[in-house]
């Protein structure tokens, strides 16, 4: 059995996206979860889950119950170890000095040495609401979205979507190794880099030439050397130059407000037939937008497996629609 630490509060979105790298994913406590098999690799790439625990125990929020777990745990681990705890969301009131000493002493009992700079394993106990979780780290996601903020690249453009939004989007679309990810409004490309920079291959388009030239720019900046192929077209959405079944996912951001601004359609229309475009080249998808498009995409071919409302700032709600073709 294996814990899972989120981050965040929305732990629906972080249980979905966790799928991709965990079996059996069951939410337990307010950012935590429990999973029945995790790949380390795959979870390093998650956006909304922090580390994976190969666990010796689940227990309430006590100090003491955490040492006993320690105490009682058969435990087949050499070399030196550290203990972190942490309570999540100020959901438990619990010293976490006190359960590093109690469970550090449990392991050095037992003929652990202790280093707290560069351990062999580190044991976290985690707390949150009536839980805690104890558990030897096994994997942790790379928390370097800040260094591709939207500003930053080489091509920016106002309303780019956040980098660990677009790594999440990307993961419930099927971006991995092996995998060919589509975004057929690809805008700066965010969401095809995090695409590549998780093993993918990426495809985008955009209408127009401006968008389609930067994110070419970006995409070279950032995955250039990374052995990903990437291509980026300037195209129509509802027409794209691509066979049926070109791609294994589509992740896209629709157009914002009621008017689009490529010629030739209006909003409804570019994005009922996106939708149906998308169904044809790829299995499944996700769909960003500023309202839902649910019977949009069921009338394009599409289930809607699961959707989200998540806040952005105090104007902005964006509604995501996770897509299997039907």
């Amino acid at each position: 059995m294996y814990g899972l630490e989120f981050v965040g509060d929305e732990d629906r979105f972080a249980a979905l996206e966790a799928g991709v790298a965990a079996a059996g994913v069951e939410r337990v406590a307010p950012g935590l979860a429990v999973a029945d098999a995790v790949d380390p690799d795959r979870l390093a790439g998650l956006a909304y889950t922090r580390r994976a625990l190969d666990l010796l125990g689940r227990t309430d929020a006590d100090p003491r119950s955490a040492r006993a777990i320690v105490e009682a745990a058969s435990i087949e681990r050499e070399g030196t170890v550290a203990v972190r705890a942490r309570v999540l969301r100020d959901s438990a009131a619990v010293s976490t000095s006190e359960v590093e000493r109690e469970c550090g002493s449990a392991l050095v009992a037992r003929g652990f040495a202790v280093d707290l700079d560069d351990p062999d394993h580190t044991l976290r106990v985690l707390f949150a609401d009536g839980a805690c979780l104890v558990g030897w780290v096994v994997a942790e996601s790379v928390r370097d979205f800040s260094a591709r903020r939207p500003t930053d690249r080489p091509f920016f453009q106002p309303g780019s979507m956040a980098p660990m939004d677009a790594r999440a989007y990307a993961n419930l679309a099927g971006a991995g190794p092996g995998a060919r990810v589509l975004d057929p409004m690809c805008g700066t490309g965010g969401v095809l880099i995090e695409a590549g920079l998780v093993g993918s291959d990426v495809v985008g388009n955009d209408a127009q030439a401006k968008m389609a030239h930067g994110a070419r720019e970006n995409l070279a900046h950032y995955l250039g050397g990374s052995g990903v192929d990437r291509v980026v077209i300037r195209g129509d959405a509802t027409d794209l130059a691509l066979r049926t079944d070109a791609v294994d996912g589509v992740v896209f951001d629709a157009p914002y407000g009621r008017q689009s601004k490529i010629a030739r359609h209006s909003l409804d229309d570019l994005v009922g037939d996106a939708l149906a475009e998308a169904a044809r080249v790829a299995p499944r998808g996700v769909l960003v937008a500023d309202r839902s498009w649910h019977e949009a995409a069921v009338d394009a071919g599409w289930r809607v497996t699961d959707s989200f409302e998540r806040r952005v700032h105090r104007s902005l709600v964006r509604h995501v629609h996770v897509l299997e073709r039907a």
